[in-house]
Protein backbone atom coordinates (compact mmCIF):
# COMPACT_ATOMS: atom_id res chain seq x y z
CA UNK A 1 0.00 0.00 0.00
CA UNK A 2 1.57 3.24 -0.85
CA UNK A 3 1.60 6.38 1.38
CA UNK A 4 -1.34 7.93 -0.39
CA UNK A 5 -3.77 4.90 0.93
CA UNK A 6 -1.51 4.24 3.42
CA UNK A 7 -3.22 7.59 4.88
CA UNK A 8 -6.79 6.58 4.44
CA UNK A 9 -5.88 3.34 6.00
CA UNK A 10 -4.43 5.34 9.32
CA UNK A 11 -7.12 8.22 8.91
CA UNK A 12 -9.97 5.09 9.83
CA UNK A 13 -8.44 3.20 12.09
CA UNK A 14 -7.63 6.15 14.21
CA UNK A 15 -11.30 8.13 13.35
CA UNK A 16 -13.37 5.13 13.30
CA UNK A 17 -14.87 5.07 15.93
CA UNK A 18 -16.14 8.86 15.75
CA UNK A 19 -18.41 7.61 12.96
CA UNK A 20 -19.62 4.50 14.56
CA UNK A 21 -22.27 6.11 16.69
CA UNK A 22 -24.03 7.71 13.69
CA UNK A 23 -24.55 4.10 11.90
CA UNK A 24 -25.42 2.84 15.96
CA UNK A 25 -28.15 5.55 16.08
CA UNK A 26 -29.89 4.99 12.78
CA UNK A 27 -30.29 1.68 13.38
CA UNK A 28 -32.01 2.11 16.54
CA UNK A 29 -34.03 4.64 14.57
CA UNK A 30 -35.21 2.18 11.66
CA UNK A 31 -36.79 4.94 9.51
CA UNK A 32 -39.39 3.74 6.51
CA UNK A 33 -38.58 5.19 2.82
CA UNK A 34 -39.55 8.96 2.78
CA UNK A 35 -39.76 8.98 6.60
CA UNK A 36 -36.18 9.03 7.29
CA UNK A 37 -36.55 12.76 9.09
CA UNK A 38 -34.08 11.89 11.90
CA UNK A 39 -31.59 9.62 10.33
CA UNK A 40 -30.76 12.13 7.36
CA UNK A 41 -31.12 15.16 9.70
CA UNK A 42 -28.23 13.31 11.56
CA UNK A 43 -26.21 12.26 8.09
CA UNK A 44 -26.23 15.94 7.57
CA UNK A 45 -25.07 17.16 10.79
CA UNK A 46 -22.15 14.57 10.46
CA UNK A 47 -21.46 16.07 6.89
CA UNK A 48 -21.53 19.35 8.06
CA UNK A 49 -19.44 18.77 10.77
CA UNK A 50 -16.55 18.00 8.62
CA UNK A 51 -16.92 21.28 6.60
CA UNK A 52 -19.06 20.05 3.86
CA UNK A 53 -22.07 22.51 2.04
CA UNK A 54 -25.14 20.60 2.53
CA UNK A 55 -28.70 21.09 0.92
CA UNK A 56 -31.60 19.49 2.23
CA UNK A 57 -34.82 18.50 0.88
CA UNK A 58 -34.17 18.46 -2.53
CA UNK A 59 -36.13 17.08 -5.37
CA UNK A 60 -39.44 17.77 -3.29
CA UNK A 61 -38.70 15.28 -0.27
CA UNK A 62 -37.53 16.39 2.62
CA UNK A 63 -35.15 13.59 3.19
CA UNK A 64 -32.65 13.79 0.54
CA UNK A 65 -29.90 15.72 0.54
CA UNK A 66 -26.98 16.93 -2.01
CA UNK A 67 -23.41 17.42 0.42
CA UNK A 68 -20.28 18.87 -1.57
CA UNK A 69 -17.08 19.67 -0.44
CA UNK A 70 -14.11 21.24 -2.56
CA UNK A 71 -13.82 22.78 -6.36
CA UNK A 72 -12.53 21.54 -9.13
CA UNK A 73 -12.29 18.61 -11.18
CA UNK A 74 -12.71 15.80 -11.37
CA UNK A 75 -15.86 15.57 -9.52
CA UNK A 76 -16.42 12.42 -7.46
CA UNK A 77 -19.83 10.98 -6.23
CA UNK A 78 -20.79 8.77 -3.21
CA UNK A 79 -23.79 7.25 -2.80
CA UNK A 80 -25.29 7.06 0.83
CA UNK A 81 -28.65 5.31 1.74
CA UNK A 82 -30.57 5.37 4.71
CA UNK A 83 -34.45 3.76 4.70
CA UNK A 84 -35.37 0.70 7.00
CA UNK A 85 -37.62 -2.16 6.12
CA UNK A 86 -40.91 -2.97 7.81
CA UNK A 87 -41.41 -5.95 10.55
CA UNK A 88 -37.30 -6.43 10.96
CA UNK A 89 -36.94 -4.84 14.37
CA UNK A 90 -34.00 -7.02 16.42
CA UNK A 91 -32.48 -5.96 19.37
CA UNK A 92 -28.52 -6.40 19.81
CA UNK A 93 -29.13 -9.93 21.48
CA UNK A 94 -28.01 -13.00 18.87
CA UNK A 95 -31.14 -14.67 18.89
CA UNK A 96 -34.67 -13.35 17.80
CA UNK A 97 -35.86 -10.65 19.82
CA UNK A 98 -37.79 -7.70 18.11
CA UNK A 99 -37.14 -4.15 19.67
CA UNK A 100 -41.01 -3.72 19.62
CA UNK A 101 -42.72 -6.23 17.62
CA UNK A 102 -43.64 -5.12 14.23
CA UNK A 103 -41.67 -2.17 13.95
CA UNK A 104 -39.29 -1.67 11.13
CA UNK A 105 -35.49 -2.77 11.67
CA UNK A 106 -32.42 -2.50 9.04
CA UNK A 107 -32.01 -6.13 7.76
CA UNK A 108 -30.62 -4.51 4.64
CA UNK A 109 -27.79 -2.36 6.25
CA UNK A 110 -28.44 1.02 4.96
CA UNK A 111 -27.66 2.12 8.53
CA UNK A 112 -24.15 1.16 8.05
CA UNK A 113 -24.34 1.65 3.65
CA UNK A 114 -24.64 5.46 4.40
CA UNK A 115 -22.24 6.24 6.98
CA UNK A 116 -19.69 4.14 5.60
CA UNK A 117 -19.76 6.27 2.31
CA UNK A 118 -19.90 9.23 4.61
CA UNK A 119 -16.80 8.02 6.23
CA UNK A 120 -15.01 7.48 2.28
CA UNK A 121 -15.83 11.09 1.71
CA UNK A 122 -14.62 12.41 5.09
CA UNK A 123 -11.20 9.98 4.86
CA UNK A 124 -10.92 11.09 1.05
CA UNK A 125 -11.44 14.75 1.95
CA UNK A 126 -8.47 14.85 4.80
CA UNK A 127 -6.42 13.22 2.08
CA UNK A 128 -7.12 15.78 -0.61
CA UNK A 129 -6.59 18.57 2.14
CA UNK A 130 -2.96 17.09 3.05
CA UNK A 131 -1.44 16.78 -0.47
CA UNK A 132 -3.06 20.37 -1.59
CA UNK A 133 -4.78 18.53 -4.59
CA UNK A 134 -7.92 20.08 -6.36
CA UNK A 135 -11.33 18.05 -6.48
CA UNK A 136 -15.10 18.17 -5.65
CA UNK A 137 -16.64 15.35 -3.66
CA UNK A 138 -20.67 15.25 -3.42
CA UNK A 139 -22.24 12.77 -1.37
CA UNK A 140 -25.57 12.01 -2.23
CA UNK A 141 -28.35 11.74 0.15
CA UNK A 142 -31.18 9.15 -1.34
CA UNK A 143 -33.85 8.14 0.56
CA UNK A 144 -36.15 5.17 0.09
CA UNK A 145 -33.74 2.75 -1.92
CA UNK A 146 -36.23 -0.07 -0.93
CA UNK A 147 -38.85 1.24 -3.03
CA UNK A 148 -36.21 2.65 -5.39
CA UNK A 149 -38.03 6.11 -5.08
CA UNK A 150 -35.26 8.34 -3.99
CA UNK A 151 -32.36 8.27 -7.40
CA UNK A 152 -35.23 8.63 -9.99
CA UNK A 153 -37.17 11.54 -8.21
CA UNK A 154 -33.28 13.24 -7.99
CA UNK A 155 -32.57 12.18 -11.44
CA UNK A 156 -35.39 13.80 -12.91
CA UNK A 157 -33.95 17.04 -11.41
CA UNK A 158 -30.48 16.62 -12.36
CA UNK A 159 -28.89 16.48 -9.33
CA UNK A 160 -26.33 13.73 -10.69
CA UNK A 161 -25.29 15.63 -13.61
CA UNK A 162 -21.50 17.19 -13.48
CA UNK A 163 -20.19 13.95 -12.24
CA UNK A 164 -17.21 12.53 -13.63
CA UNK A 165 -17.71 9.34 -11.60
CA UNK A 166 -20.31 7.52 -8.88
CA UNK A 167 -18.88 5.73 -5.97
CA UNK A 168 -20.88 3.22 -4.16
CA UNK A 169 -20.96 -0.16 -1.62
CA UNK A 170 -23.69 -2.10 -0.13
CA UNK A 171 -23.20 -5.01 2.26
CA UNK A 172 -23.67 -8.40 1.48
CA UNK A 173 -23.26 -11.82 2.17
CA UNK A 174 -20.16 -11.96 -0.12
CA UNK A 175 -16.77 -9.44 -0.95
CA UNK A 176 -16.82 -7.99 -4.96
CA UNK A 177 -16.85 -5.67 -7.25
CA UNK A 178 -18.37 -6.66 -10.28
CA UNK A 179 -19.49 -4.90 -13.49
CA UNK A 180 -22.84 -6.13 -13.21
CA UNK A 181 -26.33 -4.49 -14.65
CA UNK A 182 -29.60 -4.62 -13.23
CA UNK A 183 -33.41 -4.46 -14.23
CA UNK A 184 -35.14 -1.57 -14.79
CA UNK A 185 -38.26 -1.10 -12.18
CA UNK A 186 -41.36 0.17 -12.38
CA UNK A 187 -44.35 0.23 -8.94
CA UNK A 188 -47.57 1.49 -9.77
CA UNK A 189 -50.52 1.39 -8.39
CA UNK A 190 -54.21 0.60 -9.85
CA UNK A 191 -57.21 2.12 -8.29
CA UNK A 192 -60.73 0.92 -9.54
CA UNK A 193 -64.06 2.41 -8.41
CA UNK A 194 -67.44 1.47 -9.10
CA UNK A 195 -70.89 1.29 -6.96
CA UNK A 196 -71.87 -0.61 -3.93
CA UNK A 197 -75.07 -1.78 -3.70
CA UNK A 198 -76.23 -4.96 -1.41
CA UNK A 199 -75.32 -8.97 -1.78
CA UNK A 200 -79.11 -9.87 -2.62
CA UNK A 201 -79.28 -7.77 -5.45
CA UNK A 202 -75.64 -7.20 -6.86
CA UNK A 203 -77.11 -6.04 -10.25
CA UNK A 204 -77.14 -3.03 -8.94
CA UNK A 205 -73.96 -2.46 -7.83
CA UNK A 206 -70.99 -2.23 -10.03
CA UNK A 207 -67.86 -4.13 -8.41
CA UNK A 208 -64.20 -2.65 -8.07
CA UNK A 209 -63.13 -5.82 -6.73
CA UNK A 210 -64.41 -7.66 -10.53
CA UNK A 211 -62.28 -5.40 -12.10
CA UNK A 212 -59.31 -5.82 -10.05
CA UNK A 213 -59.45 -9.67 -10.91
CA UNK A 214 -60.39 -9.32 -14.14
CA UNK A 215 -56.78 -7.29 -14.47
CA UNK A 216 -55.08 -9.73 -12.41
CA UNK A 217 -56.08 -12.16 -15.00
CA UNK A 218 -55.17 -10.17 -18.00
CA UNK A 219 -51.68 -9.44 -16.11
CA UNK A 220 -51.57 -13.82 -16.11
CA UNK A 221 -52.35 -13.96 -19.89
CA UNK A 222 -49.56 -11.08 -20.61
CA UNK A 223 -46.67 -12.48 -18.43
CA UNK A 224 -46.34 -15.10 -21.38
CA UNK A 225 -45.81 -12.60 -24.10
CA UNK A 226 -43.01 -11.10 -21.80
CA UNK A 227 -39.27 -12.38 -22.85
CA UNK A 228 -38.02 -14.08 -19.87
CA UNK A 229 -34.37 -12.91 -20.13
CA UNK A 230 -31.61 -14.49 -18.21
CA UNK A 231 -32.61 -15.85 -14.14
CA UNK A 232 -30.20 -13.95 -12.61
CA UNK A 233 -32.00 -10.78 -14.27
CA UNK A 234 -35.49 -12.57 -15.32
CA UNK A 235 -38.23 -10.38 -16.45
CA UNK A 236 -40.71 -10.49 -13.65
CA UNK A 237 -44.23 -8.78 -12.71
CA UNK A 238 -45.58 -9.03 -9.49
CA UNK A 239 -49.42 -8.39 -8.41
CA UNK A 240 -51.36 -7.72 -5.08
CA UNK A 241 -54.40 -6.95 -4.15
CA UNK A 242 -53.29 -4.05 -1.44
CA UNK A 243 -56.94 -2.13 -0.58
CA UNK A 244 -60.37 -3.39 -1.41
CA UNK A 245 -63.84 -2.78 0.15
CA UNK A 246 -66.14 -2.57 1.61
CA UNK A 247 -65.06 -5.81 3.94
CA UNK A 248 -68.62 -7.61 3.85
CA UNK A 249 -69.27 -10.49 1.33
CA UNK A 250 -72.98 -8.93 1.43
CA UNK A 251 -71.76 -5.24 -0.06
CA UNK A 252 -70.73 -5.15 -3.22
CA UNK A 253 -67.04 -3.56 -3.27
CA UNK A 254 -66.88 0.02 -4.83
CA UNK A 255 -63.39 -0.21 -4.31
CA UNK A 256 -60.17 -2.39 -5.28
CA UNK A 257 -56.64 -1.36 -5.65
CA UNK A 258 -54.16 -3.77 -7.78
CA UNK A 259 -50.62 -2.98 -6.79
CA UNK A 260 -48.24 -3.77 -9.39
CA UNK A 261 -44.39 -4.10 -9.79
CA UNK A 262 -42.19 -4.98 -12.29
CA UNK A 263 -38.89 -5.56 -13.40
CA UNK A 264 -37.26 -5.45 -17.39
CA UNK A 265 -33.89 -5.72 -18.37
CA UNK A 266 -34.14 -2.55 -20.32
CA UNK A 267 -35.83 0.58 -19.67
CA UNK A 268 -37.75 0.62 -22.87
CA UNK A 269 -39.16 -3.15 -22.68
CA UNK A 270 -40.66 -1.51 -19.20
CA UNK A 271 -42.09 1.11 -21.14
CA UNK A 272 -43.99 -1.07 -23.42
CA UNK A 273 -45.26 -3.01 -20.81
CA UNK A 274 -46.61 -0.16 -18.19
CA UNK A 275 -48.39 0.65 -21.24
CA UNK A 276 -49.79 -2.86 -21.81
CA UNK A 277 -50.57 -2.50 -18.38
CA UNK A 278 -52.59 0.25 -18.71
CA UNK A 279 -54.55 -1.10 -21.31
CA UNK A 280 -55.33 -4.28 -19.06
CA UNK A 281 -56.60 -1.97 -16.85
CA UNK A 282 -58.98 -0.51 -19.18
CA UNK A 283 -60.63 -3.35 -20.58
CA UNK A 284 -61.11 -4.63 -17.19
CA UNK A 285 -62.82 -1.25 -16.35
CA UNK A 286 -64.89 -1.16 -19.77
CA UNK A 287 -65.80 -4.88 -18.54
CA UNK A 288 -67.08 -4.35 -15.29
CA UNK A 289 -68.84 -0.64 -15.90
CA UNK A 290 -66.09 1.01 -13.01
CA UNK A 291 -63.88 3.52 -13.81
CA UNK A 292 -59.99 3.85 -13.07
CA UNK A 293 -56.64 6.13 -12.18
CA UNK A 294 -53.21 4.65 -12.21
CA UNK A 295 -50.85 5.70 -9.37
CA UNK A 296 -47.13 5.76 -10.23
CA UNK A 297 -44.80 5.54 -7.27
CA UNK A 298 -41.83 5.07 -9.48
CA UNK A 299 -39.45 3.80 -11.83
CA UNK A 300 -35.53 3.15 -12.26
CA UNK A 301 -33.92 2.46 -15.73
CA UNK A 302 -31.43 -0.58 -15.89
CA UNK A 303 -27.93 -0.06 -14.92
CA UNK A 304 -25.23 0.66 -17.04
CA UNK A 305 -22.29 -1.50 -16.26
CA UNK A 306 -18.82 -0.18 -16.49
CA UNK A 307 -15.45 -2.42 -16.05
CA UNK A 308 -13.20 0.18 -16.23
CA UNK A 309 -14.40 1.67 -12.98
CA UNK A 310 -15.30 -1.71 -11.45
CA UNK A 311 -11.61 -2.85 -12.18
CA UNK A 312 -10.41 0.31 -9.83
CA UNK A 313 -13.14 -1.06 -7.04
CA UNK A 314 -12.09 -4.65 -7.20
CA UNK A 315 -8.34 -4.12 -6.83
CA UNK A 316 -8.45 -2.01 -4.31
CA UNK A 317 -10.47 -4.26 -2.41
CA UNK A 318 -7.99 -7.33 -3.03
CA UNK A 319 -5.30 -4.73 -1.58
CA UNK A 320 -7.22 -3.62 1.27
CA UNK A 321 -9.15 -7.56 1.77
CA UNK A 322 -12.31 -8.04 2.94
CA UNK A 323 -12.95 -7.81 6.87
CA UNK A 324 -10.99 -9.22 9.26
CA UNK A 325 -13.90 -11.20 11.44
CA UNK A 326 -13.54 -12.59 14.91
CA UNK A 327 -13.66 -16.35 15.43
CA UNK A 328 -17.27 -15.65 17.96
CA UNK A 329 -18.87 -13.44 15.08
CA UNK A 330 -18.22 -16.36 12.88
CA UNK A 331 -19.59 -18.88 15.02
CA UNK A 332 -22.48 -17.08 15.64
CA UNK A 333 -22.89 -16.88 11.85
CA UNK A 334 -22.42 -20.77 11.89
CA UNK A 335 -25.06 -20.99 14.67
CA UNK A 336 -27.57 -19.43 12.97
CA UNK A 337 -26.82 -21.43 9.33
CA UNK A 338 -27.09 -24.54 11.46
CA UNK A 339 -30.67 -23.42 12.26
CA UNK A 340 -31.69 -22.58 9.14
CA UNK A 341 -30.08 -25.72 7.65
CA UNK A 342 -27.57 -24.17 5.30
CA UNK A 343 -24.01 -24.77 4.91
CA UNK A 344 -22.10 -23.83 8.32
CA UNK A 345 -19.59 -21.61 6.21
CA UNK A 346 -19.42 -18.42 8.51
CA UNK A 347 -18.89 -14.61 6.97
CA UNK A 348 -17.07 -14.95 3.84
CA UNK A 349 -13.77 -14.28 4.25
CA UNK A 350 -12.88 -14.70 -0.05
CA UNK A 351 -13.00 -12.30 -2.67
CA UNK A 352 -15.21 -13.41 -5.79
CA UNK A 353 -13.47 -12.98 -9.12
CA UNK A 354 -14.06 -10.33 -11.20
CA UNK A 355 -16.96 -10.93 -13.50
CA UNK A 356 -20.27 -9.24 -14.81
CA UNK A 357 -23.64 -10.86 -14.35
CA UNK A 358 -26.69 -9.12 -12.83
CA UNK A 359 -27.31 -7.81 -9.43
CA UNK A 360 -30.33 -7.30 -7.41
CA UNK A 361 -32.58 -4.76 -8.59
CA UNK A 362 -31.85 -1.30 -7.05
CA UNK A 363 -32.47 2.76 -8.00
CA UNK A 364 -28.46 3.21 -7.71
CA UNK A 365 -28.99 2.47 -11.80
CA UNK A 366 -30.01 5.80 -12.22
CA UNK A 367 -26.34 7.30 -11.55
CA UNK A 368 -25.23 5.02 -14.25
CA UNK A 369 -26.21 7.08 -17.36
CA UNK A 370 -24.86 10.32 -15.94
CA UNK A 371 -21.76 8.92 -15.10
CA UNK A 372 -19.72 5.67 -14.90
CA UNK A 373 -20.91 4.13 -11.76
CA UNK A 374 -19.95 1.05 -9.74
CA UNK A 375 -19.87 -0.62 -6.37
CA UNK A 376 -18.35 -2.70 -4.00
CA UNK A 377 -19.78 -5.86 -1.96
CA UNK A 378 -18.74 -6.07 1.77
CA UNK A 379 -19.28 -9.51 3.93
CA UNK A 380 -21.75 -7.93 6.41
CA UNK A 381 -24.29 -10.56 6.97
CA UNK A 382 -23.60 -14.44 7.21
CA UNK A 383 -23.62 -16.79 3.67
CA UNK A 384 -26.51 -18.49 2.71
CA UNK A 385 -29.48 -16.76 4.67
CA UNK A 386 -31.08 -14.85 2.78
CA UNK A 387 -31.14 -11.07 3.21
CA UNK A 388 -34.00 -8.75 4.40
CA UNK A 389 -33.90 -11.33 7.48
CA UNK A 390 -33.87 -10.49 11.78
CA UNK A 391 -30.38 -11.76 11.72
CA UNK A 392 -28.99 -9.15 9.21
CA UNK A 393 -30.83 -6.77 11.39
CA UNK A 394 -28.98 -7.95 14.04
CA UNK A 395 -25.46 -7.53 12.14
CA UNK A 396 -26.03 -4.09 11.29
CA UNK A 397 -26.65 -2.90 14.53
CA UNK A 398 -23.26 -4.71 15.92
CA UNK A 399 -19.65 -5.53 15.16
CA UNK A 400 -19.91 -7.46 11.93
CA UNK A 401 -21.62 -4.31 10.39
CA UNK A 402 -18.99 -2.01 11.83
CA UNK A 403 -15.83 -3.95 10.04
CA UNK A 404 -18.01 -4.59 7.40
CA UNK A 405 -18.48 -0.33 7.35
CA UNK A 406 -14.58 0.48 7.57
CA UNK A 407 -13.33 -2.16 4.90
CA UNK A 408 -15.92 -0.32 2.29
CA UNK A 409 -15.21 3.15 3.04
CA UNK A 410 -11.21 2.35 2.99
CA UNK A 411 -12.07 0.61 -0.73
CA UNK A 412 -14.19 4.11 -2.18
CA UNK A 413 -11.68 6.32 -0.68
CA UNK A 414 -8.64 4.31 -2.13
CA UNK A 415 -10.30 4.16 -5.76
CA UNK A 416 -11.30 7.63 -5.30
CA UNK A 417 -7.73 8.39 -5.05
CA UNK A 418 -6.83 6.68 -8.08
CA UNK A 419 -9.16 8.47 -10.33
CA UNK A 420 -8.23 11.26 -8.60
CA UNK A 421 -4.23 10.38 -9.57
CA UNK A 422 -5.04 9.05 -12.73
CA UNK A 423 -7.40 10.62 -14.78
CA UNK A 424 -7.22 8.22 -17.73
CA UNK A 425 -9.15 6.03 -16.09
CA UNK A 426 -11.95 8.37 -15.85
CA UNK A 427 -11.97 9.03 -19.45
CA UNK A 428 -11.44 5.61 -20.04
CA UNK A 429 -14.18 5.03 -18.00
CA UNK A 430 -16.46 7.84 -19.49
CA UNK A 431 -15.62 6.02 -23.00
CA UNK A 432 -17.26 2.79 -22.27
CA UNK A 433 -20.21 4.75 -20.72
CA UNK A 434 -20.84 6.34 -24.09
CA UNK A 435 -19.65 3.36 -25.97
CA UNK A 436 -22.57 1.31 -24.61
CA UNK A 437 -25.16 4.29 -24.57
CA UNK A 438 -24.72 5.36 -28.13
CA UNK A 439 -27.42 7.44 -28.90
CA UNK A 440 -29.23 6.85 -25.94
CA UNK A 441 -30.38 10.12 -23.37
CA UNK A 442 -31.12 9.89 -19.81
CA UNK A 443 -35.17 10.22 -20.26
CA UNK A 444 -37.26 9.77 -17.13
CA UNK A 445 -39.88 6.92 -16.89
CA UNK A 446 -41.46 9.22 -14.04
CA UNK A 447 -44.67 10.79 -16.18
CA UNK A 448 -43.83 14.52 -16.24
CA UNK A 449 -44.92 16.64 -12.74
CA UNK A 450 -46.09 14.15 -10.60
CA UNK A 451 -44.24 14.51 -7.02
CA UNK A 452 -42.74 11.83 -4.87
CA UNK A 453 -44.78 9.64 -2.82
CA UNK A 454 -42.95 11.38 0.69
CA UNK A 455 -46.46 10.07 2.73
CA UNK A 456 -46.30 6.69 1.76
CA UNK A 457 -44.74 4.90 5.13
CA UNK A 458 -46.14 7.78 7.71
CA UNK A 459 -48.38 5.23 8.21
CA UNK A 460 -46.55 2.68 9.71
CA UNK A 461 -44.17 5.25 10.91
CA UNK A 462 -47.18 7.21 12.88
CA UNK A 463 -47.57 3.75 14.77
CA UNK A 464 -44.02 2.70 16.04
CA UNK A 465 -42.43 5.83 16.00
CA UNK A 466 -43.52 6.57 19.85
CA UNK A 467 -42.86 2.72 20.86
CA UNK A 468 -39.11 2.66 19.31
CA UNK A 469 -38.22 6.31 20.69
CA UNK A 470 -37.44 4.95 24.35
CA UNK A 471 -34.59 2.57 22.39
CA UNK A 472 -33.08 5.46 20.65
CA UNK A 473 -29.47 5.42 21.39
CA UNK A 474 -28.46 9.10 21.38
CA UNK A 475 -27.40 11.78 19.22
CA UNK A 476 -23.88 11.95 18.61
CA UNK A 477 -24.16 14.96 16.56
CA UNK A 478 -25.53 16.35 20.47
CA UNK A 479 -22.62 15.12 22.19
Amino acid sequence: MDKDKGFIDSYLKSNAREFFPYSDAIWTYAELGCSEYKSSELLCSLLESHGFKVVMGVAQMPTAFVAEWGEGAPTIGFNCEYDALPGLSQSEKEAKEPVVAGAPGHGCGHNILGVGSIMAAVALKNWMQSVNTTGTIKVFGTPAEEICVGKPFMAREGLFNGCDAILDWHPWDKNGANYDTCNAYFNIKYHFSGRTSHGNSPWEGRSALDTGLLMGHAIEMLREHIPPNTPDAANTVNYTFSDVGPEYASVVPDRCTLWVVGRMNTSDLAETIIQRLHKCAEGASIATGTSWRYEMITASHEKIPNKTLASVLHKNLAQIGPPAFEPHEIELAKSWQKELQVPENGLSQAIEPFHGGASAVSDNSEFSWFAPFAMVWIAGGPTGIGWHNWQISQCSGGSVGRRAMQVAANVLACSAIDLIQNPEIIKEAQKELAGILGSRKYKPLLPEGIPPPININEKTMEKYRSLMAEFYKSNPAAK
